[in-house]
């Protein structure tokens, strides 16, 4: 078997401590999978020690291992300081897609009729973030400027990888951009999920405008959803649809880059909470070339939701099991599940 290797990218307290039980989670003693780790110490202090050097180092060796696992980092304020080392992978590792994906939680209560998966399809660059801003006087009164980019090509990536994602969840792509206030700017990506559209006649498609969404989706009938965003509207909705299944604990989120015919090169899950570095980790898996390991995916999705609804529970899900004593009860549910699996050739 050909190892493949995981860029892992440490980070700063809580997030550091989440990031080695999600490596325990992932360790070849429990998957079965021929994964070795490459790390990089993303800290603020080792940031501001190197000058963001090392966030480069990590963003090179993701380009060429193509898979990692990021944990929670520290963003300073001060406009001479490092900065944010997620908008510089981003950038460095030509990000493309940012998907985060809402789950129902056993034993949580949604806020609507959520049943089914809903994804969010971020653009990971341009738009609003990283825009040139200014401000001027004009008649005595100060005013604020700021310019904002998108690509063509970034805005065909969100409408593609959208319609493949939904297809693969036997999902409808559903909402999209404000394109009628913004014909030239925002309907680029609706003219990019038309075209979609056509390539992949034989997924649903019901085309909304992003305010319609918020409204639409707090009447959710319960079928599964993939929803195309701009960057700044993605970063909005996607915190919103997280809320709507009752709790952020799973919050699973990969940063993708794609290649010219728009497969995902790079695939980086970012930790954030005990349950949903699992998920991230899980999700992950799934793009690995090991034929195995789209199975130990959907068992790592089992074995959390399992432990879960048998009450192991996180302070953020309501319980009182630390997360060491979670990861613990997936890492027990996993091996078994895992072992059932071998004996039935379903690994």
């Amino acid at each position: 078997m050909t190892a493949v290797r995981v860029v892992v990218l440490e980070g700063d307290q809580t997030g550091q401590e989440l990031l080695l039980e999600a490596l325990r989670v992932l360790d070849p003693a429990v998957t079965g999978l021929p994964l070795e780790f490459e790390r990089y110490d993303l800290s603020l202090a080792h940031r501001r020690r190197t000058r963001n050097a090392v966030v480069r180092e990590a963003a090179e060796a993701l380009r060429r291992h193509r898979f990692g696992l990021k944990a929670a980092t520290i963003t300073p304020e001060g406009p001479d300081d490092v900065g944010s080392p997620n908008a510089l992978l981003r950038e460095w590792i030509d990000a493309t897609v940012i998907l985060r994906t809402g789950r129902r939680i056993p034993g949580t209560r949604p806020v609507t009729g959520v049943v089914a998966p809903v994804a969010v399809v971020r653009m990971a660059v341009g738009d609003a973030y990283n825009a040139r801003e200014w401000r001027a006087v004009e008649d005595g009164e100060e005013v604020a400027y700021r310019t904002t980019r998108i690509t063509r090509r970034h805005c065909r990536a969100v409408a593609e990888f959208a319609f493949r994602h939904a297809r693969s969840l036997s999902a409808k792509v559903f909402g999209g951009p404000k394109y009628t206030v913004s014909p030239t700017y925002e309907g680029m990506l609706k003219e990019e999920m038309d075209a979609a559209a056509q390539r992949h006649p034989d997924v649903p498609y019901d085309p909304q405008l992003i305010d319609a969404v918020f409204a639409l989706l707090l009447q959710a009938s319960g079928e599964g959803l993939v929803i195309p965003a701009l960057n700044r509207d993605g970063d909005v909705l996607s915190d919103f649809v997280l809320q709507l299944f009752g709790s952020i604990a799973s919050a699973e989120s990969l940063v993708l880059s794609v290649d010219d015919h728009l497969r995902p090169q790079v695939v980086l899950a970012n930790i954030a909470n005990p349950m949903a570095m699992i998920l991230a980790g899980a999700a992950r898996l799934a793009y690995l070339p090991e034929a195995r390991a789209a199975a130990v995916s959907r068992a790592l999705y089992e074995a959390t939701f399992e432990a879960v609804q048998a009450g192991v529970r996180t302070l953020d899900l309501g319980g009182d099991a630390t997360t060491t004593e979670f990861t613990d009860e997936v890492i027990r549910r996993l091996r078994l599940k895992l072992d059932v699996w071998r004996s039935l050739g379903r690994v």
